[in-house]
């Protein structure tokens, strides 16, 4: 499959969801949604509540194909998500770097959020991929309702430790 795969188009949208590419003006907007230690208590890193961990974060997303989530509804932001590790040999894409707010926990947000990607990345690649803190049940649970699955035990470095994650497959 030959592609010119765009890791940030414009927008993506449907009926309750869009996203916009991520820019650095959007970093306190963000920090404000992403100031609930809740949202990370089952995150490998905890502490993204606060403002040099978040910035931290904020640093790494802003180099991938980043994307700042509205509720098309009210304009209301709900979070980030992003495509990372492209791999054109291999037709795959990775999905992640995400979080909603808990006010768009349960409902159908993130799968709105997830199936506008996976839509669009799959007009490019036949594989999808998506790497979930070991702990992170909640994440596990929301990509296996994908159809995503476990493939692989991963460690990841994460601000100089090494981290154990879940990686998940979605084929085409």
């Amino acid at each position: 499959m030959i592609s010119n795969f765009n890791l940030q188009p414009e927008v993506l949208e449907n009926e309750i969801s869009k996203l916009i590419p991520l820019k650095d003006k959007h970093f306190d907007a963000l920090f404000e949604a992403a100031s609930d230690p809740l949202i990370w208590e089952q995150n490998p890193v905890k502490n993204r509540h606060e403002k040099e961990a978040f910035k931290t974060f904020f640093d790494i997303i802003i180099t991938k194909g980043s994307f700042l989530i509205f509720d098309k509804q009210t304009n209301e932001i709900m979070g980030t998500t992003s495509f990372y590790d492209y791999s054109s040999e291999k037709s795959s894409v990775a999905i992640g770097y995400t979080f909603i707010t808990r006010k768009f926990w349960g409902g159908p947000y993130n799968k709105s959020n997830k199936k506008l990607m996976i839509d669009y990345a799959f007009q490019h690649v036949d594989s999808i991929l998506f790497h979930v803190g070991a702990e992170n049940f909640r994440s596990q649970k929301a990509v296996l309702k994908l159809g995503a699955e476990k493939i692989n035990d991963v460690m990841f470095s994460v601000n100089g430790v090494d981290m154990p994650y879940f990686e998940y497959e979605l084929k085409k």
